[in-house]
């Protein structure tokens, strides 16, 4: 019995093209489901947010690997010749086959490489296990970055899921109905019959092409439905003393050990401020903000929903507080209402006034089992009590 050729011949593809598709189908078909039931998990309880937490670590894992050993594939794949085709003369045919090829290629990298990019630009639980880090060169931790490639991610697994059952159909059409070769020419240790033609082929460059453009209207549709569903602000205009020019309105909360970071974009202050004190008072300040426009790394969604803030039901909070002197800064002491609940809070922070311009910069700490923001889960364990709240702005006054 002769030996399998490392190297692909005219009749077979090697033992190496072998061992490579089917390790990157293994872990492809594993990493799919997994992804899939990590994010229907429930994470009411401790429990089910470890197991969650769990099955997306393993899916990020397992993507990465696969990521690594598809780009082996493909490498291998453009310096070998191919195994003539079984049926040249049924070139519609064989340009389709060309063409899933080429689109399955493209999904083995792309569909991983951008959810791995979404990881690295964003923060969150479930991290990518050893030996992999959770950075990569040149990915900044940026929530506008973590949109565009979490968009581009969802709509590259369907691109995949596409060309496997389309690669998956091809192959059990030349096995059930051709009765060719073509399957078994990957199968381990089989051994095809010659082909018909003598000399191995290159891979065609206008399949890649199509298979290209086929990217090209996926990735439009997927940026075309990121802008259409991008969340839209819920609160007007306010009248106020002092206009904010620009303000970051952040949070981080601990969760499996890790600090998670996020920021809502859209709030509005109403601020009513003078220098000089009037009955100890230097005025009021009103601030709402939309709770759906919270951008928290990896658990946006879940941070949304009725166990956490409840956004379908309260889709505002508002804090609203009289601004004191504290010694050589100034206190906010008010209320914020959240969830539905309301409770006294107290915000020290700073200014800077020159002119007409002035600089703001506050922290607090809040317990979120105040506010019944995840209730289930009382234990820090897995979900920290203490938020932060941190608040920068610059403010011009409105003269």
């Amino acid at each position: 019995m002769a030996t399998m050729s490392l190297a692909n011949t005219r009749t077979d593809f090697g033992a190496v093209a072998r061992t490579l598709h089917w390790m990157t189908a293994l872990l492809i078909l594993t990493a799919l489901p997994l992804g899939l039931v990590a994010e229907r998990w429930p994470m009411a309880t401790e429990a089910e947010l470890a197991a969650k937490v769990t099955l997306f670590s393993l899916h990020k894992t397992l993507g990465v690997v696969a990521f690594l050993i598809a780009l082996a594939r493909i490498l291998w794949a453009l310096v070998q010749p191919r195994p003539v085709p079984l049926h040249p003369e049924r070139r519609a045919e064989t340009f389709l086959a060309d063409t899933v090829h080429w689109a399955l290629y493209l999904s083995m990298l792309l569909a991983p490489l951008t959810g791995w990019v979404h990881h690295a630009a964003t923060t969150g639980f479930a991290p990518i296990w050893w030996p992999f880090g959770q950075r990569l060169p040149f990915v900044p931790v940026d929530e506008g970055l973590a949109h565009l490639a979490g968009g581009l991610h969802g709509v590259f697994v369907y691109v995949l899921l596409g060309a496997i059952l389309l690669h998956v159909a091809g192959a059990l059409k030349h096995h059930l109905v051709d009765r060719d070769d073509t399957l078994r020419r990957m199968l381990p240790g089989r051994r095809a019959t010659p082909a018909r033609t003598a000399a191995p082929v290159r891979h065609g460059l206008v399949p890649a092409v199509a298979a290209l453009a086929l990217y090209g209207l996926a990735t439009a549709g997927a940026l075309a439905l990121m802008r259409d569903t991008a969340p839209a602000s819920v609160l007007g205009p306010v009248e106020t003393g002092w206009q904010v020019e620009e303000g970051t309105l952040a949070i981080t909360i601990r969760q499996m050990g890790a600090e998670v970071a996020g920021r809502f974009e859209t709030w509005t202050a109403a601020i009513a401020f003078d220098e000089t004190p009037e009955a100890g008072s230097h005025g009021r300040v009103e601030v709402d903000i939309a709770i759906e426009s919270l951008r928290l790394g990896s658990v946006t969604a879940q941070a949304m929903g009725a166990d956490f803030f409840d956004a379908a039901n309260h889709p505002t909070a508002r804090f609203e507080a009289e601004i004191l002197p504290e010694g050589e800064a100034y206190l906010a002491r008010g209320t914020l209402t959240l969830r539905g609940v309301t409770l006294p809070m107290d915000l020290p922070f700073t200014l800077q006034i020159d002119g007409d311009r002035a600089v703001m910069e506050a922290t607090a700490t809040l317990d979120r089992l105040a506010f019944g923001i995840g209730a289930s889960q009382p234990g820090e364990g897995t979900l920290g009590h203490g938020v932060t709240v941190d608040v920068a702005l610059t403010a011009r006054r409105l003269r």
